[in-house]
C-alpha cells in the first residue's frame, strides 16, 4: 500500500542522508523524496513516499523517529491531506501538434515553460492522478519528462 510520511527534521547536513540510510540499510523502498527547508529556517520537511503494509509503515516510523535530527513523522496517508507534484514534459509540437499540445496544456491547467521550433516543456502541477492523465494524453508526443516527487501536508491543524 501506497504511503506518505511527512518527516519534521534538524536543517543541517547530514540529516537527510541519515534518514535515506535508514530506508536502504533496511531495504524500504522509496518511491520519491522531496526535503526543503520550512518557514523556521532551521528545520527541513520531508516528504517520503513509500509502501508497505501497517507494521511496516509503524516500523519505519519509529526507526526515523529514533533519528536525532527527526522532531516529528507522521502518516499523512490516511486523513485528510493535500499531495501535490510538479513535472516538466518535453513535447513535439511541430506542425498541427503545436496547437494540440497548447489546448491539451489549457485543459491540464499547465503551463507552457520552454519554446523551440521542434518542442515545448509544459509544466504540470496536481496530485499523481492528474499528472499522470497528462502523460496519458500527451502519449506519441513526450521527448524527455522530469518530476519532482510528492510534497504533502495534512489539512489538519496541530492546534486543535
Amino acid at each position: 500500500m501506497r504511503r506518505v510520511l511527512s518527516i519534521l527534521m534538524e536543517n543541517e547536513s547530514g540529516a537527510l542522508s541519515r534518514v535515506a540510510g535508514l530506508f536502504s540499510a533496511r531495504s524500504y523502498n522509496i518511491e520519491s523524496l522531496t526535503v526543503a527547508p520550512t518557514e523556521d529556517p532551521t528545520l527541513s520537511r520531508m516528504t517520503v513516499v513509500t509502501a508497505g503494509d501497517d507494521t511496516v509503515i509503524e516500523q519505519i516510523t519509529k526507526q526515523v523517529h529514533k533519528l536525532i535530527e527527526v522532531f516529528k513523522v507522521s502518516d499523512i496517508t490516511e486523513g485528510r491531506h493535500v499531495e501535490r507534484e510538479l513535472m516538466l514534459v518535453k513535447v513535439r509540437a511541430e506542425g498541427d501538434e503545436r496547437e494540440e499540445m497548447k489546448r491539451l496544456a489549457d485543459i491540464f491547467r499547465a503551463s507552457i515553460v520552454g519554446v523551440s521550433t521542434k518542442t515545448f516543456i509544459i509544466q504540470v502541477t496536481g496530485d499523481r492522478k492528474k499528472l499522470n492523465a497528462f502523460l496519458a494524453a500527451c502519449a506519441g508526443n513526450i521527448v524527455e519528462t522530469a518530476r519532482t516527487g510528492v510534497c504533502g501536508m495534512s489539512r489538519v491543524s496541530e492546534d486543535k
